[in-house]
């Protein structure tokens, strides 16, 4: 039947795949307008439970997947590239970053720019812990502790791990663009059974989820600057329209495809965020504070990351870290498959070295200046300027308009408000028109010309999901985009620990594994007056002792393991010293 239906309406994809993602998010926002309240108390009661119980989980996850990538781009195994051996890199290196930056962590930074460390600096995360009072230097310093660990290498690990997986399969082994494939060291040809069928679907309902949270919290930002700008109401309508717009324009964008779409509005939006960047650090009167303080603090962030990165707010049990950290990582992990693969494809023919030190390090020390200019700006305005700032996000809880509330203390705010909405606007739509190409892919399992109309779907489809969140949840809009949130995410920090060894199988298996180190041997000695005294009896064998250290074979001759030996099938055999013959 559901070929039927596939061929019906002329479709080019799995309908296993596809209709079971399709049911599961139609029925998801069926649920939420028709069931509001059972459905709201129920998502609200698990979230709780799962943070309660398993937020340790989250934490201990993201710091173990930093430290494998780590280790496989420090081992041997970083020399392997990803695709043919002689292939050399598809996009330049400018190229990849920006698209990188707009397709992975450009939406966040936006939202959470001046709304993080200012939160953190109103409210200190340890301030149960530590005694830290709010407002104070030592809170400033926490903040941008907490902000660097939130938005650098482990927010980046999240995307990188699934990314290296997907790159490798799917450029060496010419496997399906398909978070399956990354099971087929241990699911073999299971991979198109029903097992990857399942794997698959829940990473196209969790993408579609994860990127919903994310054009949730750009409406709520847009909304909050329209709002300031024009008067226009903070309301489900508005809410509404923007979700149209936004979501309207990525089809237009994808339906031009990578290079044309998403491409020139990644390099656009970078110069643009770039700027506004380098006029925040000019223009602010802070010029060398905002310098002096984002240097000392990446300092300070690398000085406290191991207690950082498994602190689990056990003593205080403040809760404070089930709202923050676990939500960061639940959201992030969800939308890291469409992440990962779009990556992924455009990553094709660097190496596994290159490309964890290109999409764990480079990115993360961007968001290091981003946020260290812009959180020194704020504290600037909340130490030494008109303040205001701590008592909007922190007090009124007004986060989303925490960049344009920044903005008012700045020449030409008027004008920079608009940039900054225009911004948030395009970051959304290359991540919507990003995610809608990939799902595609995903559903398909292959990246060859389908049916626009199969893209359109899952970019309308990520706009129902965010208007039933955000719109008819019945709640707080944020509180809703977070309880769902961290509920999608636990399936697939399950699936992160068996990527790291399916991974690490497949690369054990095409590279093979490294001989035992061979060395020279060594007779064995004895003291000399015990030698004399063993002469005389009639059974020792003088062969198998000797006085003097001597030893009883040559040192190995080392050679590529990799070396091809002309049209023998086999390398030459090796005699007892360890040399070839």
């Amino acid at each position: 039947m559901l070929n039927r239906l596939h061929d019906a309406l002329r479709l080019r994809t799995s309908p296993v795949i596809f209709f079971g993602s399709a049911a599961i998010i139609l029925a998801f926002v069926v649920g939420t307008i028709a069931f509001t309240e059972p459905l709201n108390n129920g998502t609200a009661a698990a979230s709780d439970w799962l943070l309660t119980n398993l937020g340790w989980f989250y934490i201990l996850g993201v710091t173990v997947f930093l430290g494998f990538l780590i280790f496989i781009a420090m081992g041997r195994f970083g020399r392997v590239k990803l695709g043919p051996d002689d292939e050399s890199p598809e996009h330049s290196g400018r190229a990849w970053f920006a698209m990188l930056f707009a397709a992975g962590i450009g939406t966040i930074l936006m939202f959470w720019g001046v709304a993080e460390p200012i939160s953190h600096f109103g409210n200190p995360p340890r301030a149960a812990d530590l005694g830290i009072e709010g407002g104070t230097l030592d809170a400033a310093r926490d903040a941008m502790n907490f902000t660097y660990y939130h938005f650098t290498l482990h927010t980046w690990t999240i995307f990188t791990l699934p990314a290296l997986c997907f790159a490798y399969f799917i450029h060496k082994r010419n496997l399906p663009p398909r978070v399956s494939s990354i099971f087929q060291p241990l699911l073999g040809e299971g991979i198109h059974g029903p097992i990857g069928k399942v794997i698959d679907i829940i990473a196209i309902v969790g993408t579609v989820f994860g990127i919903a949270v994310s054009v949730g919290l750009g409406t709520l930002q847009i909304n909050g600057g329209l709002n300031q700008l024009f008067g226009i109401p903070e309301s489900a309508g508005w809410n509404l329209i923007i979700i149209g717009v936004v979501c309207g324009l990525a089809l237009i964008s994808v339906s031009m495809g990578l290079d044309k779409g998403i491409k020139v509005l990644s390099n656009l939006n970078i110069a643009v965020a770039v700027m506004l960047l380098v006029f925040i650090l000019f223009t602010g009167g802070a010029t060398l504070m905002v310098l002096k303080g984002t240097i000392e603090s990446f300092g300070s962030y690398l000085v406290n990351l191991p207690e950082l990165a498994l602190w689990n707010d056990t003593f205080a049990n403040t809760g404070w870290q089930n709202t923050w950290t676990v939500f960061y990582w639940a959201w992030t992990i969800t939308w890291s498959p469409f992440v990962g693969i779009f990556i992924a494809r455009i990553s094709r023919g660097r190496t596994i070295r290159e490309f964890v030190a290109g999409v764990l390090a480079i990115p993360s020390l961007f968001s290091v200046i981003w946020f260290g200019i812009y959180g020194y700006s704020s504290f600037h305005i909340e130490l030494e300027g008109e303040g205001g700032l701590v008592d909007r996000v922190v007090e009124q809880g007004d986060i989303p308009g925490a960049m344009f509330a920044f903005l008012e203390h700045y020449p030409f705010s008027f004008f920079l408000s608009v940039v900054a909405i225009v911004l948030v606007v395009i970051f959304f739509v290359t991540s919507v028109d990003s995610a809608a190409l990939v799902t595609d892919s995903m559903a398909n399992g292959h990246e060859d010309y389908n049916p626009l109309g199969q893209r359109i779907f899952w970019g309308v489809a990520i706009a129902l999901v965010t208007a039933a969140l955000l719109v008819f949840s019945g709640t707080d809009g944020l509180a809703a985009l977070q309880s769902t949130i961290i509920l999608v995410g636990l399936p697939f920090f399950v699936m992160g620990w068996f990527q790291m060894y399916a991974l690490l199988r497949a690369l054990k298996e095409d590279a093979g594994e490294l001989p035992k180190i061979r060395t020279r041997e060594w007779a064995q000695v004895l003291p000399p007056e015990e030698y004399e005294r063993r002469e005389c009896e009639d059974d020792f064998d003088r062969e198998a002792y000797v006085v003097e250290p001597t030893f009883t074979s040559e040192v190995p001759v080392l050679s590529d393991p990799y070396e091809e030996y002309g049209d023998l099938e086999e390398p030459p055999a090796e005699d007892s010293s360890g040399r070839g013959h």
